[in-house]
């Protein structure tokens, strides 16, 4: 899980950056993909450095996938952003919901293997 928790910190870094660029933004709100990709990439990467703090991490990321998903709904739908914005929200709706879907299974998954 720790290997997608970087891929998807990845993904928000690129996002973030790449809309930045191409919108010509001089406004941080366009990196804000990018912050949570950050965050999310280095939990990801503590968790592969702390194999024994890998469950909680992997929640900590989960949970900030949620926050993510979240705050982007409810700016797409509070807003009504358009453009470069939108497509960012959007993306990291995508991003993030892939993210804690994955998360959500591997959870299930350790769950079941402690049950047995």
């Amino acid at each position: 899980m720790a290997t997608k928790a970087i891929l998807a910190g990845g993904l928000l870094i690129v996002l973030g950056v790449i809309v930045t660029i191409a919108s010509d933004s001089g406004s941080v709100t366009s990196l804000i993909p990018a912050f949570f990709g950050v965050v999310l990439a280095g939990l990801g990467v503590a968790g592969r450095a702390k194999p024994d703090l890998n469950h909680h991490l992997m929640h900590g990321a989960a949970a900030l996938s949620l926050l993510a998903i979240l705050g982007s709904l409810g700016s797409v739908i509070g807003r009504g952003s358009t453009g470069w914005a939108l497509f960012a929200q959007l993306a990291t709706i995508v991003i993030t919901v892939g993210f804690l879907y994955f998360a959500v299974q591997s959870f299930r998954q350790a769950r079941l293997a402690r049950e047995t």
